[in-house]
């Protein structure tokens, strides 16, 4: 796995991870998405894509596949 890889799976587990407490209601949504560095609405896509896709749905899609 190279650099933008290991990146990606970061991002990833950053996301789950917050993704969980706001699920808990330790975090709004806006505060998630802050901590992330991504809108409120980049946060609300992501997740609906996890739930939809799983963990494959958050995957870099600006990438062709190798």
């Amino acid at each position: 796995m190279g650099r933008a890889g290991v990146l990606q799976e970061i991002r990833r587990m950053r996301f789950e991870a917050l993704l969980d407490r706001h699920e808990r209601g330790e975090l709004s949504q806006v505060e998630a998405a802050e901590m992330l560095g991504m809108s409120e609405r980049t946060f609300r896509r992501w997740r609906d894509r996890l739930k939809d896709e799983g963990p494959e749905g958050l995957c870099d899609r600006s990438e062709p596949d190798r």
